[in-house]
């Protein structure tokens, strides 16, 4: 068992040097795809008129444990916890928090968000498990990274429109909540549209291509070279720093804007937990930033800056892997809803209580029961021998 994580982590190291050291025609955001006008194939799920050819380097990517073991395990992990925690925290935010502050608003949008993408992961794991495989038509194709990368940049924005209004609560803590609450709504339903507007690139392209060669068909890891080098480089650069770069540098503003503030000797001497919350909070959001969104838009950049510069790149390995760690943010905003809401936390531990509490209670009464139904069956025997005596 301890070996599997060395020899995957072995393959990775080899495969990106491999492709380092390499001059393939692999070059952009996904793995590139050449026609081959030699066939017509009709893929699995999806009717392809022609096939498409990739190198060496982007069939042992295709194939390799990284795809079909790695990425998986993780994808399966993320769902398995953010299933139901995002789902019971959108439960208690909706239907069980009475107070909307602005905070609960985002943080609502926030599991939403993360709800939305978590349930199509069955479908790209089985993607995965079967040799990136995708079965399923076009269509699911389209809709599944259409979330996977809306949920991303909504969490992103999200996180952002949280973190700048924690610290307008520490510096204007006497503005109306109602107030409050209605901007936060408006900011909201704004960030869905942009969120809508901005992924629609992604159901216009075609991201289903059929591989001959290995006898699969892809979705969105191989795309033709004239849209990988052309469209699609214009659009995720775009979306790298227009939905990642921009609000980062605004969160680490206002968390730096936030410390001083914390620090200030104007600050009330009794509010030594909401310090230790705002603390708890940055330090949070901050981890995700660094371990969930940085990577995989820093390897997008660096991407596009290859093309643009030497027209190659061979870093997909590892942005499929990055892109793939993106994805546990699903599992850390219900932390954040844990430091930011007290009636999140209150309502966590009522329900857990509560569960704890029913299943003794349960318990209690199977024992009792048993017992009862053993009295009874013993009383009900000794009657019969004493009436037969007679």
């Amino acid at each position: 068992m301890t070996g599997a994580p060395i020899d995957l982590c072995t393959d990775a190291c080899l495969l990106c040097l491999f492709c380092i050291g390499t001059n393939r025609t692999s070059k952009g955001r996904s793995l590139i795809g050449k026609t081959d006008s030699s066939s017509q194939i009709p893929g699995k799920g999806v009717t392809v008129d022609q096939g498409f050819s990739v190198d060496d380097v982007s069939s042992s990517i295709l194939t390799g444990k990284l795809t079909t073991v790695f990425l998986p395990t993780v994808y399966t992990i993320v769902f398995m916890v953010g299933l139901p925690s995002n789902g019971m925290a959108l439960w208690v935010f909706l239907f069980r928090t009475k107070k909307k502050h602005p905070a609960v608003v985002y943080m609502t949008n926030l599991a939403l968000a993360d709800l939305l993408s978590v349930v199509w992961f069955p479908l790209k794991i089985a993607y995965h498990i079967h040799g990136n495989n995708w079965v399923y038509g076009e269509a699911l194709c389209k809709v599944l990274i259409g979330f996977f990368y809306g949920n991303m940049y909504c969490s992103i924005l999200f996180m952002t429109c949280l973190s700048v209004q924690r610290y307008w609560v520490i510096v204007n803590p006497i503005v109306h909540p109602a107030r409050k609450a209605n901007i936060a709504l408006g900011v909201s339903l704004g960030i869905w549209l942009l969120i809508l507007l901005v992924t629609i690139p992604l159901y216009v392209v075609r991201q289903t291509m059929h591989i001959p060669a290995l006898n699969i068909t892809t979705c969105h890891d191989v795309l033709p070279e004239e849209v990988l080098v052309g469209d699609m480089f214009n659009y995720f650069l775009s979306l790298a720093i227009g939905a990642f770069l921009f609000p980062a540098c605004l969160t680490a503003s206002a968390y730096v804007l936030m410390i001083r503030t914390l620090r200030s000797p104007a600050m009330d001497e009794n509010s030594g937990k909401k310090r230790q919350r705002a603390i708890k909070l940055i330090v949070t959001v901050l981890a995700m930033y660094l371990i969930c969104f940085t990577p995989s838009n820093l390897l997008l950049v660096v991407h596009y800056f290859m093309i643009k510069t030497w027209s190659q790149s061979h870093v997909y390995a590892l942005y499929m892997v990055a892109l793939c760690l993106s994805t546990l943010n699903s599992c850390i905003d219900p932390f954040v809803y844990y430091f930011v809401s007290q009636d999140f936390r209150d309502h966590v531990k009522h329900a857990l209580l509560c569960r704890s509490v029913r299943s003794v209670r349960q318990m209690q009464v199977s024992l009792t029961s048993k017992k009862f139904s053993r009295k009874s069956s013993s009383y009900s025997s000794s009657s019969t021998s004493v009436k037969t005596s007679y």
